[in-house]
This record gives structure tokens, sequence and C-alpha cells, in this order.
């Protein structure tokens, strides 16, 4: 099946609105009214130029370009390669390598990709992979003129705000998703064993989550009440998003400000009200044994998936693809979010490595992939009839979870191409169109969707800010302690002794900054 989505026409038709967004700053200090429609047409005129004057496509050379995704390799990756190489190879001359990098590991050795020197095409990036930074630092091909010229189609397909918010003091460093996702976070849950406590409401407080633990523990020896591993908890981001906060950074989850208040300051969780009660209840939690004391050092991050697992904290779309695969344990999804927003559109994106001998190429396979059903279905679903089957409605099935899922480069997915899972929640779509009614651009978190924090004068600080948030932090957190209130100081004066308080301090000038130029009060 092909399906092309955007012609010449069109995308000619939108050239004049999106070369606006593609120069504009995402930058600390985010400029509005007359100062930044200057800076942006300014950038507008620069890539029109500069796209002029790049060569043309050349495809007579057949090349293979590397690609890097986060995720753990699926066993049936190599004849999904196999598949859609065939593909490639015919309409662009190019094959791609997928090489991926684990969730127990994904921390320390992403940074290293792009500190390392090697070679490579493309990558999938995110705010939670510090992209802002890892921009800043050089990491990725400036695309303001590539991106256009090699990759028109999806370039036709970006909005002003999501090149903006993938730009940079107006560089273009990644190619934004161009499927909307949402901040809804909050607990996966099987409805099979909350029928049998006799949990009828929706399980979205913490209160309510011991309730359901509780029963596990008395009922269920053979799970974990939460899913818990290396990667750390995020019970804190949980709670902070329950109380109407937002993290400063997503790579810095121990710094939170209120969305709901132009005057809240920016925050460490040891200091927000309520803490204390928070890391109590956490120590509690941990005593009854909703987690194992080795959690830290578990890098089993499927034991949700597996069963080993009743409670699973992150997003709708995790609940979706896990209610799918166990249709018999009836999944609910409890939101803790007091305000939604959707996400940034660099919460997944596409960056063209530094090193990139082929960006040029690269870019064309990803419009190719973005525009083109074929390709996107060989890509990011992998072999009809053996890694998937279609029904009536166009929705998928996966065929063998443990031989193939679907492709964790993220970001490719769009509106148009991506398909729904046989078999997703009816509750779906109604929490998804849910939240967009509530989603207010002037008020809450959507306000903030363009901040993006520049940590280039606080790279010390952060770096030290951040192993003292996991080394006293997520013990914490887990309730690996006999005394809370002593555990609080000492993780209090660990992140003091790291340099927190200048954190802090740039943290919000770059805030207040962000909030005069955009008018939130």
């Amino acid at each position: 099946m092909k399906k092309k989505l955007v012609t010449l026409v069109l995308a000619a038709a939108m050239t004049g609105t999106l070369l606006a967004g593609c120069g504009s700053s995402a930058g600390t200090t985010q400029q509005s009214g007359a100062s930044a429609s200057t800076e942006t047409a300014s950038a507008s005129e620069s890539g029109e130029s500069g796209e002029a004057s790049l060569p043309d496509l050349d495809t007579s050379k057949e090349v293979e370009l590397v690609m890097y995704v986060v995720s753990d390799r699926p066993a049936g990756q190599d004849i999904v390669d196999e598949n859609m190489n065939k593909l490639f190879k015919e309409k662009l001359n190019c094959t791609l390598k997928i090489n991926w990098i684990g969730w127990a590991e994904y921390q320390q050795k992403y940074p290293m990709l792009y500190s390392s020197g090697e070679k490579f095409d493309m990558a999938y990036c995110a705010t939670w992979l510090n992209f802002a930074n890892l921009a800043r630092k050089g990491a990725f091909r400036e695309l303001n003129d590539l991106l256009p010229k090699y990759a028109p189609d999806n370039y036709a397909m970006q909005s002003e705000n999501a090149l903006s918010q993938a730009s940079i003091d107006g560089h273009l460093y990644a190619v934004p998703t161009l499927l909307p996702t949402y901040t809804g976070y909050g607990a996966i849950y099987r409805g099979d064993i909350a029928d049998e406590a006799g949990i009828t409401d929706t399980i979205d407080t913490f209160d309510e989550v011991e309730k359901y633990c509780d029963y596990v523990v008395a009922n269920h020896p053979e799970m974990e009440p939460i899913e818990m591993y290396s990667s750390g908890p995020e019970l804190t981001y949980v709670y902070a998003y329950s109380k109407g906060y937002t993290s400063i950074d997503n790579g810095l989850r121990y710094l939170f400000f209120d969305t709901n208040d132009a005057s809240s300051k920016v925050t460490p969780i040891y200091d927000m009200d309520g803490a204390a009660d928070f890391y109590n209840k956490m120590k509690t939690w941990g005593d009854k044994g909703y987690w194992t004391k080795s959690a830290l050092s578990d890098t089993d991050s499927t034991k949700f998936q597996n069963g080993k697992a009743a409670l699973h904290f992150h997003n709708i779309d995790t609940y979706s693809g896990q209610a799918v695969l166990h249709p018999d344990w009836n999944l609910h999804f409890g939101t803790f979010n007091q305000n939604i927003a959707h996400l940034p559109y660099t919460q997944d994106c596409m960056v063209i490595s530094n090193t990139s001998e082929n960006p040029e190429r690269a870019l064309a396979l990803w419009n190719l992939l973005t525009t083109d059903q074929e390709a996107y279905d060989a890509f990011y679903y992998g072999i009809l009839g053996t890694t998937y089957d279609l029904n009536d409605k166009g929705q998928y099935t996966i065929l063998d979870t443990d031989l193939y899922n679907t492709n964790a480069m993220w970001a490719v997915r769009t509106k148009d191409l991506n398909r729904n899972q046989a078999g997703v929640p009816d509750d779906y779509n109604t929490i998804r169109d849910e939240w967009e009614k509530e989603i207010d651009p002037k008020k809450g978190q959507e306000q903030y969707a363009s901040f993006v924090l520049d940590t280039s004068n606080i790279t010390t600080e952060v770096a030290a800010c951040t192993s003292a948030y996991q080394q006293y932090g997520w013990p914490l957190e887990l309730g690996y302690t006999n005394d809370v209130n002593a555990s609080i100081e000492e993780y209090k004066n660990a992140m003091e002794a790291a340099g927190i308080d200048k954190v802090i301090e740039e943290c919000q000038k770059q805030l207040d900054a962000y909030r005069s130029a955009n008018g939130i009060q």
C-alpha cells in the first residue's frame, strides 16, 4: 500500500507561513511581538537563501544510514531490517542500520553517543534526553536549510509552534513529531485485581493506590504491587503533577514550579508543601513491600508487562499498548495530573548527528517514512503477516511480542500514518478527547510548552545535583531509610553542596524572563 500525503502544491502553499516558524527562537528567553517577528523574518530569509544554494538530492551512490534509538532490541529486528531495507534501497538507494541503547543503560550511554566522535546519521531524541542542552553543545546538525530542501513534505506539515520548539537561538536542530501527545501521566493497573478488591473508583490518588497495593500484598504474593527498576522511581514526578506542579526541565526531576501561579518559584521537591508527608508515605509503602529492597539494581523493565507487577506509572499510550497485550486483565488508567497540556513537539523528535556523512539522504529517508504509508508500515510495524496483521479498519495487531512490537523511533509517528492497535480500550480516545477539551493555551502548563531551559551556565552544578538526586533522593523516594526526616535533611545538604542554590537561581531567572516575554501573569 502506498500513500502520499502531501503534494508539492501543498508544500508550496504552506511555505510562506512555515518559513516564519523555522527561524524562531525556542531558547531560554522566548520572544514575543515585534521583536520575535523581526528575528523570525531574518532567519527565514537566511533559510531561503541557504536552501537555494544546496545541491539537489543525489541518490546515485548507495549508502548505509545509521540510526540510534532508546529501547531494548527486539529479537526479530533482523528480519524487519531485511524487509524494510529492500524498500529503502528501491526508493532511495539506501539501507538503514538501527542501533539500540537499552532502557537499563540509556542514562549513561545516550549522552556518550555524542561525545564519542562516533559517525552515525540519525537518532531519536526528546526533552527527557536533554535535547536542548545537547543541541547547544553542538551534538546535532543545524537543519534550517537542510530540512525544507531534503524533506520538503515533512517540513510542509510542521507547525510554526513545533519548529519554534525544535529551534535553539534561531537554529533548527531537530525534526519534531507530527503526532500530538499529552502530559497525562498516571497509574496503569489491573481491573481484574481491582474487581477482586472491590475497588470501583478510578485509581487516581495515592490513597487509592495504597488501597489497591495493600490488596495485592495480601492476595498476590507472586507480584510486586508497583513496578520499580534501575532507571529510578518516578513517584516524586507523579506527586508533583498531582499538585499542579511541573518540572522546570524534564532532565531535572527534582525542581518544580506551579503552572497555575505566575508568581510561583522554582522549588526543589524536598521543599514543596507536603514533601515530608509524601516521603513518609513512600517509607510506609516501601515497608509494606510495594517494591523490593533491590529495586535500584533491578534491570528488568518488563515486570508489569509480564505479570510480575500489578501497577505501573506511565502515560496513556503505554496504557493502550499494555491493554492490547493483555485484554484479560481489563486494564485501567488513572490520570494523576491536575493540569493536562500538550507535550512539547520535541518530546519525540529526530536529530541528525553532527558526525553524519549523509545528512541529505537521512532527511530524504525521514521524508519518505513520514509521508509514505508503505515505508512507514515497514519501518514501524515490520512485516505484514509476520510481525503484524491489519483488520478491515486498518488497525494493527502484533503477532508475537517476543519477536517484535513496534519501532522505538516514536518521533516518526504522524497523525495521518499512525495506526491504532486492534483492541485499544474504549476509553483511550475518550480520555484523550476530554484532555483536548481541557487544554487552554493561555492557562496552566500549556503556556510553558515552548520553555527550554539553558543549563550552559550551570553544567557542573546540574551534573552534581543530578548525581546527588540519584544517590540520596532515589533511596528516600523508595523509603530506604530508618529516619525520614534525617534522610530529607541529608538529601537537602547533599543538593546544597552540589550547587542547587545556583541552579535554582538560574532556572528562576530564565522562567521569569519567559513569563515576561510571553505575557504570563
